[in-house]
């Protein structure tokens, strides 16, 4: 089954997985906000069999928030009612071996469904959250709440930019796998597919933030990205340890 996002592939780290994808969704409306962290207790948070992946000898927690669509299995029809929803994620970068990817700590949704087939299938650190996004013109507000936690922001495009390759911009968004944890110390990688990020720089007001209140962050980088739109596929999950 073609998709458009296998109209772009010459930008990735290393080939395409030689096996079939098994689901597709599309990612719309995504800021992407960093913090330095402490390295040390990043360490300890991390799965020893992989390695912590930094920019400039420094470590980085991230903030994504977006609007998810199309979420499905390969082949399965795609409702709105059940398949649309917003998410916003906090993550940091890891490696295994040659293949750099994203570490989790919290993945939040509206969508009960949601949490449970991503905790079931792809063991992912999924939470049920009160969210919504309110677009006027193109100023985007971010409602997000799951018990004390809440991330609330108002952020804007300021126009497409053009980032070099080995740039912090870079590194923060081109990652093709992300990896998780079962209960028991089985590590998986989730490979993943999608065109280049094309990405603008964001102007962003953070109401409150208490996402990170337990993470040890530092200066927040000036590097505020959007991205209006992009098409991912997912592989399986593949037994690492």
């Amino acid at each position: 089954m073609s998709h458009p996002t296998f109209q772009q592939t010459k930008h990735r780290p290393w080939p395409l997985p030689n096996r079939n994808w098994i689901g597709c969704q599309v990612w719309h409306d995504l800021l992407f906000v960093h913090w330095e962290v402490d390295k040390d207790w990043l360490r300890k948070q991390i799965p020893p069999q992989l390695s912590l992946d930094l920019f400039d000898d420094k470590a980085w927690i991230g903030i994504v928030p977006f609007d998810m669509k199309g979420v499905r299995f390969r082949g399965l029809p795609a409702p709105s009612w059940i398949c649309d929803f917003p998410e916003v994620n906090v993550r940091t970068y890891v490696r295994y071996e040659d293949k750099p990817g994203v570490w989790f700590f919290s993945l939040d949704v509206p969508n009960p469904l949601a949490v449970w087939v991503a905790r079931n299938f792809y063991h992912l650190p999924y939470f049920k959250a009160k969210m919504h996004i309110r677009q006027q013109g193109r100023t985007y507000h971010y409602h997000h709440q799951r018990g004390a936690l809440r991330f609330n922001s108002t952020y804007k495009p300021l126009g497409r930019i053009e980032v070099p390759n080995h740039s912090f911009e870079t590194w923060s968004t081109e990652r093709y796998c992300l990896y998780t944890q079962k209960k028991g110390s089985i590590l998986y990688r989730a490979q993943i597919h999608h065109p280049k990020w094309p990405l603008e720089r964001a102007a962003l007001d953070i109401h409150q933030n208490t996402l990170l209140n337990q993470i040890p962050v530092g200066r927040q980088h000036p590097a505020i990205l959007f991205s209006k739109k992009i098409d991912v596929v997912i592989y399986p999950l593949e037994k690492l340890t």
